[in-house]
């Protein structure tokens, strides 16, 4: 689920949220109950793969230097 950016336009507060892409913008301020809620244009974030299956130099540790 993509990660959506809201700023409240009466309080200020910024917060992130996870939301379908189907799910309707949300309008209403958590921390001050007014409806002034804008999403904030994003660049959005690249996809991180972690584990097996993927290329040898994707997040690969340094080799372990020998114990002397």
């Amino acid at each position: 689920m993509p990660t959506y950016e809201y700023v409240c336009e009466a309080c200020g507060h910024d917060f992130d949220v996870f939301q379908s892409m189907k799910d309707d913008k949300l309008k209403q301020c958590p921390k001050c109950k007014a409806m002034k809620l804008k999403r904030k244009i994003g660049g959005g974030a690249g996809i991180i793969f972690h584990g097996k299956g993927f290329y040898c130099t994707d997040f690969k540790n340094p080799a372990p230097t020998p114990s002397k």
